[in-house]
């Protein structure tokens, strides 16, 4: 019974989240299991621009080190935002899902380069958590029963978090600064005097991942509020109608 409730769940998660997080698990149960190496994924400009290791680009973004405490947190944050995320202000967009996750990829390589960071799944994992804050900034939150706030503080909670367990925070700055160039180029910049939309999923990736465009004319029938997580929702009061 455990198992069949398990599959059903794992089925239901959105595609994004799943591939993601079943990479991850996989890539750090391969480590466990001695069937990988940390060496052979780990971001290593040299060896993927002279001798051509390309999997490396995508690799070092699956591991979060070995299985423990902070694998689990990283893991455990990583599908539930992810999770949020894709079936909540991306439902429907796949492609535009996919299309964030090519972008924070790329501009933490980028930024990589400079600094001496090996593994970016930790960064990657606070970009999401940065990007479902700002897009949920009323949602109130509550970290281990310590402090409750708004969901824009939780990626400088984890901070001081990381700070506390006596990790590094340029990786937490990262995430940071990265979810937050993606939701200025996303969600304030279009909507300024003069804004325009920079961001723009293509067309090829769009039919690839979300299929041919339906038709206008079709009106689907009205559904329920999508299942998933609602963790840390409050209740919004609508107000009375008077005459």
């Amino acid at each position: 019974m455990a198992a069949q409730t398990f599959q059903q769940e794992y089925f239901q998660m959105p595609a994004i989240t799943r591939a993601y997080s079943t990479a991850c698990v996989l890539t750090t149960l391969a480590v466990q299991l001695d069937i990988l190496t940390p060496f052979q994924i780990y971001f290593n400009p040299d060896l993927i621009f002279r001798q051509y290791q390309i999997w490396r680009l995508a690799t070092n973004f699956l591991y979060f080190g070995p299985i423990g405490f902070n694998f689990l947190f990283n893991i455990i944050f990583t599908y539930r935002y992810c999770r949020m995320l894709e079936e909540g202000s991306f439902r429907g967009r796949t492609a535009d899902f996919f299309l964030m996750f090519l972008f924070g990829g790329a501009l933490m390589t980028i930024v990589a380069l400079f600094v001496n960071l090996v593994f970016l799944g930790s960064a990657f994992t606070i970009m999401l958590v940065y990007i479902w804050s700002r897009r949920n900034p009323y949602v109130r939150m509550n970290f281990f029963g310590l402090m409750n706030f708004q969901a824009p503080y939780l990626p400088w909670v984890l901070l001081g978090f990381s700070l506390l367990l006596g990790n590094s925070v340029i990786v937490d700055l990262m995430g940071i600064a990265v979810g937050h160039i993606y939701y200025f180029l996303e969600d304030v910049f279009p909507q300024q005097p003069g804004g325009f939309k920079i961001l723009k999923t293509p067309g090829f990736l769009k039919y690839l991942i979300d299929g041919p465009p339906e038709d206008p004319n079709y009106n689907p029938l009205p559904e329920e509020r999508p299942g998933g997580f609602n963790w840390g929702e409050g209740q919004r009061a609508e107000p009375d109608n008077q005459d």
